[in-house]
């Protein structure tokens, strides 16, 4: 690298962790808290001191911002994405970054609870970065990389870029949401207000993963009502929902996979959240799959589990609620695979060794994708996420800018010009 970006990424990522922005599955708003707000006022103020242009605060809770172009109109129009949510699974208020300057291959032990530790030998990835910069949080929260990383590392490059317009790159529309991590992403609006030819989400792990494939997703509820009576009187009468919530719960295992059993290429059915008392209780389930019927046939199972139940005990009422969440990335990029090969072209142009495995999960591009916006992920190096020994390399978010800088450049070819190659390592569907 030409420019040393990891004083700035380290100052911008303890800076935003420090704020908390987690979103709220439960809630009906857009965005979920008002709460991320907080961070997209802060970058809204930082983007008017770097000279950014077009800045806007959808009242879907999006932050929108333009640099414009500086070679020429024939360029297509780059968007760049990050999520400014935090994930709701762990405590993420009062966070404490924690930077271990010039890490020495041991365990990393965390102040506020003394009983964690962060070892290369259960983190193999960690392993690879003695010498680096790496952050974390004290202990009791996680950090917030996923996906505050990914903020630091397009307001780095965004910073570099007005700072420099001798640069050539072409309009570069600027996107951070709310709401990623519970599936809420992507307003049905963003296509449109983005406005951008194709985009790349910084949302991802180690070096050199360029994710076009991601789960297809689904989100369940099964409500259960119980029969409510005193339980002095509820001798053949008292129908306890929670109990059947347990059961439901005993009987999944047998016919689907779970996270902790699955891996690769194999989808899963988790229960995520149980609420409720004797008389009515709520199980909220994700299903995921990269392949549709797969998918389908995990819905079938839950609902299929459901009826079971129901069987069992005529007099509770079940009802089992299956709601589309995103579909896999995939089905649409393999028809016009010119961002994924413009990604790879970049990570080579940079030193690194491009790959591109399925991702576990989704992103925010997920669902653009789906919406008309081509949009890959690409990688920050945020590892152990959602919890409390989450971390990160600044040196790795500096290669990620360095990344985000080379799609900028290579972006900037006119419309017109003929498609690189297809990259190496590509995804058979």
């Amino acid at each position: 690298m030409t420019t040393d970006f990891t004083e700035e990424l380290a100052s911008r990522l303890i800076r935003y962790c420090k704020i908390d922005s987690q979103s709220d599955p439960d809630s009906p708003a857009s965005p979920s808290t008002a709460i991320q707000l907080d961070m997209q006022r802060l970058l809204m103020a930082e983007l008017e001191d770097i000279g950014a242009t077009e800045i806007t605060l959808t009242d879907y809770g999006t932050l929108l911002a333009t640099l414009p172009s500086t070679a020429g109109d024939d360029a297509p129009t780059l968007g760049l994405l990050a999520h400014v949510d935090t994930a709701p699974q762990f405590a993420a208020a009062g966070v404490k970054p924690l930077l271990h300057k010039s890490y020495n291959g041991g365990d990393i032990s965390f102040p506020d609870a003394p009983e964690l530790t962060l070892s290369p030998e259960n983190s193999p990835y960690l392993a690879s970065k003695q010498g680096h910069d790496i952050l974390t949080a004290s202990g009791t929260t996680l950090l917030g990389a996923d996906d505050k990383a990914g903020v630091a590392i397009i307001m780095t490059a965004a910073r570099h870029l007005l700072a420099n317009p001798q640069i050539k790159h072409g309009k570069i529309r600027l996107a951070f949401t709310p709401d990623e991590e519970i599936g809420r992403g992507v307003h049905p609006d963003l296509p449109r207000d983005l406005a951008a030819d194709f985009a790349y989400t910084f949302d991802g792990g180690a070096l050199g993963n360029i994710e076009y494939e991601s789960f297809s997703a689904d989100g369940a509820k099964v409500h259960i009502e119980g029969v409510s009576i005193h339980p002095g009187t509820a001798h053949g009468t008292l129908v306890n929902a929670l109990h059947l919530a347990a059961k439901l719960l005993t009987l999944l295992p047998s016919s689907h996979s779970t996270p902790d059993t699955s891996q690769g290429r194999e989808g899963f059915l988790m229960a995520t959240d149980l609420t409720g008392n004797a008389a009515n209780a709520t199980l909220t389930f994700i299903l995921r799959d990269f392949e549709l019927a797969g998918l389908a046939t995990k819905g079938a199972l839950l609902q299929s589990a459901v009826n079971t139940i129901a069987l069992t005990e005529p007099r509770a009422r079940l009802s089992c609620e299956i709601t589309p969440q995103y579909r896999n990335m995939r089905y649409w990029l393999e028809n016009d695979m010119t961002p994924v090969t413009l990604a790879h072209a970049a990570a080579r142009a940079i030193g690194l060794s491009p790959t591109s495995a399925p991702i576990r999960g989704g992103t925010d591009g997920s669902r653009l994708t789906e919406l008309g916006v081509p949009c890959p992920n690409i990688f920050t190096g945020m590892q152990e996420l959602h919890g409390p020994l989450e971390w990160i390399s600044v040196q790795d978010m500096a290669v990620a800018t360095e990344m985000c800088l080379k799609l900028t450049e290579l972006a900037a070819r006119p419309k017109e010009t003929t498609p690189l190659p297809s990259p190496p390592n590509a995804i058979s569907p």
